[in-house]
């Protein structure tokens, strides 16, 4: 897609309601949807305004072969919730597993970062390139307010790695309005969520913040700068 009709389509949803957007972006954009989530508490919003529409959006999830259990009872609270929604898991490929296990040791993410972004993206980033394969559009969870890394982001941008848009629905949310909206509706969230788990990820590379640390402090927390795992990193502007 073009720059120029990705900055239309921006200036269109700018201000224009959650659950008029989600129609207006499939009327559109045309090609195969997709949605990612790893059930943290934007992606369970996002579930409530997509589940109308299952037929048309393919909802996927990563499962690492790390997860917490709580963020499978979610997931099964979740399909309770919304009967018509499907979820299909995408699981890392078994041979990579034992070599990395092999060559970096079981928990081997601890000992450098490259050791960590290998386990990442044997985990994350392959499944996901199958996931997404021959999507045109991949509907994140992303908001601006998560680091800072992402406060340039657009609803819309185009992804030169993935060859897609993705999109981006609660781009100017705040936590405290992402919390509404759960509340509002009963959206079933991570038990985590209430211990301090703002952004869950792997069980191993997660932990609880307290109210002054940022969003992403508990990911990967004895590493410095960037918290990022390669799933979102390669997003580039509209170009």
């Amino acid at each position: 897609m073009d720059t120029y009709r990705l900055q239309q389509l921006n200036a269109q949803l700018k201000g224009m309601p959650i659950e008029d957007a989600i129609p207006f972006i499939l009327q559109n954009i045309q090609g195969k949807k997709v949605f990612s989530t790893s059930f943290g508490i934007e992606d369970q919003v996002l579930k409530h305004y997509i589940a109308p529409y299952s037929d048309e959006i393919s909802a996927f999830t990563l499962d690492t072969g790390r997860q917490f259990n709580e963020t499978y009872e979610v997931f099964q609270r979740t399909l309770d919730k919304y009967p018509s929604l499907k979820i299909e898991t995408f699981f890392p490929d078994e041979k990579d597993i034992r070599e990395y296990v092999h060559k970096d040791g079981i928990n081997g993410f601890y000992n450098s970062i490259e050791s960590r972004k290998e386990c990442c993206r044997i985990r994350k980033v392959v499944p996901l390139q199958k996931a997404i394969k021959g999507a045109s559009l991949w509907i994140t969870g992303l908001r601006a307010q998560q680091s800072a890394n992402r406060e340039t982001m657009d609803y819309l941008e185009w992804d030169e790695a993935n060859q897609l848009v993705k999109y981006n629905p609660l781009l100017d949310y705040t936590l405290d309005e992402v919390e509404s909206v759960v509340n509002k509706y009963g959206i079933p969230i991570n038990s985590l969520y209430a211990r301090g788990y703002l952004s869950i990820g792997c069980a191993p590379c997660t932990r609880a913040i307290t109210k002054d640390e940022d969003f992403r402090a508990g990911r990967w927390w004895w590493e410095n700068g960037k918290k990022e795992c390669g799933l979102h990193i390669h997003a580039a502007k509209n170009n």
